[in-house]
């Protein structure tokens, strides 16, 4: 299924894409995309057989703001430096394990939300990432195979990331990872029975109509199952946790001098085969 959630900030209604590409209403089965639903295989069933009975309510998309796929997002963990290609282009080794950072929830807006370039920013960058939402509690998981099994769903996130601030300004990466709308995520969430391999999907980013990033999760360093297997052992993961799973290579970081960081007015969109698209412009703050 892919499931979303459209309406003003703050304000929005659960929702369905069937089948046809048709909007579909939730809201009267469901009271919201969260950790709760994505938790509840009753629930869920109930939408799938909703749908293939044809009962749900049309929605008319034009106008619509799409908004975050999930709600009451309670922590986005990190993956850095997890494509082989990414890690060469700026110059690092191959990590040995999972480079783990963490984004406040805040950061969490719509697919095509405007981002804001943070004042004083000097160095914004890209990153396509995929993005895992957690279905089940993850505590201590055993196994990649097992790991997979907490998983709900995938979507689209782009890890926007202030470079100076990540690398020049103290030793943590925070700094560069939590400025406001730096973390759009959706269009959908697309239930894990749809996504038969998380290692299987092409990732692409472009800069004003130009490709910059063009990569598949077949070279992520580490899997998604033990990437949700490892994160599991350092901290528990809820449902409706999001981990971004890292960027393949093309960020503006690791291109030639002049670096093209990302200024007001530019315009990111962004692609994961099978999960949506994503478009954001940039302002400044």
């Amino acid at each position: 299924m892919k499931l979303l959630r459209v309406g003003t900030a703050g304000a929005e209604r659960p929702a369905l894409l069937d089948q046809d590409g048709t909007l579909r209403d939730l809201s009267g089965i469901v009271s919201d995309i969260d950790g709760n639903l994505l938790s509840d295989t009753s629930a869920l069933d109930r939408i799938r057989a909703a749908a293939g009975a044809g009962v749900l309510p049309k929605l008319d998309p034009a106008g619509l703001r799409v908004g975050p796929p999930v709600a009451g997002v309670g922590k986005v963990v990190c993956i850095g430096l997890n494509y082989h290609d990414h890690a060469a282009e700026t110059g690092q080794a191959t990590p040995a394990e999972p480079v783990v950072f963490l984004k406040a929830p805040d950061t969490v807006v719509g697919p095509d939300d405007t981002v804001l370039v943070p004042r004083g920013s000097r160095k914004t960058d890209w990153e396509v990432e995929l993005a895992v939402v957690i279905g089940r509690t993850a505590r201590y998981v055993d196994s990649e195979e097992a790991a997979l099994l907490h998983v709900a769903g995938y979507a689209v996130a782009h890890d926007v990331s202030e470079r100076e601030f990540q690398i020049e300004r103290g030793g943590t990466w925070d700094k560069g990872k939590n400025c406001e709308t730096f973390n759009p995520l959706g269009p959908w969430l697309v239930t894990a029975d749809e996504v038969p391999d998380p290692q299987a999907l092409s990732l692409k980013l472009w800069v004003n109509g130009e490709l910059k990033q063009d990569g598949s999760t077949a070279d992520q360093i580490f899997s998604v199952g033990e990437v949700v297997r490892y994160v599991s052992q350092f901290m528990t993961l809820y449902p409706g946790d999001v981990i971004n799973t890292g960027t393949p290579a093309g960020v503006a970081m690791g291109q030639p001098e002049p670096k093209p960081f990302l200024r007001a007015g530019d315009v990111v969109e962004l692609e994961i085969e099978g999960l949506g698209r994503q478009r954001q412009e940039l302002k400044d703050a």
